[in-house]
């Protein structure tokens, strides 16, 4: 099953993607009730408005996919983004440091950060960036948490986590490098390097239907791929990834929770899954970042693909920097 979000010209409509056309779930159902119900209940709505050949029925109101305009397939509860690709840390590291390393930590745990869930964007919405001289793309594929746990999921084991993946979505985690180098100099972020904008879509992909694409080890082989202006920068397997994704959802929900609606990204896949690696690679910035009006196209087998376009860049109210201060322990006597 494929589930999207759309907007019609009379409103957002919410439901399945059938073919080449989409049906709103019924009982005016929206995504995040339906990520609520978990993959049985997905299935049962979608019997619901499906004849025997899975075409949709004539009773039910069925628009052309090409009439509608994509949006990001839901609402985040949050957006965890990990960095799993060891190839990928590698190539970055090479451009931070100078040196291609991946610290012993890494392969401890597969660590993630948490970005903003308010500035998400869909399927051919143009992004627009902060002031940059470095724009960068993530090519990343996402997990989209669901299941009828109200209360939220904690301690996972890689098993039960495994239960609670209702579907995978493309993500691109856009990335101001030069802010993200500025910030995590104070080993925080990255933070306004990165929120401004993520994009998911075009739509989830349920779990079952990803399911013969696993490997022996429990690994996703999924073919990934990114052009900039047609131009094929990156391609990758998702199984190269440290670890599987039920480990990911197990990881997250340690000592933590992990509910419906959900988003966990991979992390950028190596061999020009972004820019910044392969600009630690040829230590130099090759290929260019990204400008305004180019276009990043993102393919996953299996999913679909994700198109946008850099817009012109906004340019924020300054802060001035940190003023001298000092020090004082008790308020000066008038």
């Amino acid at each position: 099953m494929r589930i999207a979000r759309w907007a019609d010209g009379s409103g957002t409509g919410e439901g399945f993607v059938i073919g080449d056309r989409v049906v709103a779930f019924p009982d005016g159902l929206a995504v995040a009730d339906v990520l609520h119900r978990g993959l049985t209940g997905a299935h049962e709505l979608y019997e619901r408005v499906t004849d025997a050949a899975g075409a949709p029925l004539a009773s039910v109101r069925a628009v052309p996919l090409a009439d509608v305009r994509l949006l990001a397939p839901l609402v985040p509860a949050s957006v965890r983004d990990f960095v799993a690709f060891e190839e990928h840390v590698e190539g970055v590291s090479a451009g931070v440091e100078g040196k291609s390393d991946v610290a012993a930590e890494w392969y401890e745990a597969p660590t993630f950060y948490f970005t903003n869930p308010h500035t998400i964007s869909g399927p051919d919405d143009v992004v627009r960036p902060p002031v940059t001289e470095k724009l960068d793309f993530e090519l990343e594929l996402a997990v989209v948490v669901g299941g009828d746990a109200e209360a939220g999921e904690s301690n996972l084991d890689a098993e039960a986590a495994a239960s609670v993946i209702f579907g995978y979505t493309i993500m691109n985690d856009w990335s101001a490098r030069d802010l993200q180098a500025r910030e995590m100099k104070v080993r925080l972020g990255p933070a306004k390097g990165k929120d401004f904008g993520t994009t998911l879509g075009p739509w989830i992909v349920t779990a079952d239907e990803v399911a013969p694409y696993l490997d022996a080890d429990g690994f996703l082989a999924l073919r990934a791929e990114v052009y900039v202006n047609g131009e094929l920068i990156g391609e990758d397997l998702l199984s190269n990834a440290g670890w599987p994704f039920p480990e990911f959802v197990a990881y997250a929900s340690r000592n933590s929770r992990v509910v419906p609606g959900d988003v966990l990204g991979s992390g950028t896949v190596g061999n020009g899954g972004c820019l910044g690696e392969l600009w630690g690679r040829n230590q130099a910035l090759t290929p260019p970042p990204l400008r305004e009006g180019d276009e990043v196209r993102m393919v996953i087998e299996g999913i679909g693909e994700l198109v946008n376009r850099v817009g012109a860049a906004i340019a924020a109210p300054e802060i001035p920097a940190a003023r001298p201060r000092p020090r004082l322990r008790h308020r000066e006597s008038a």
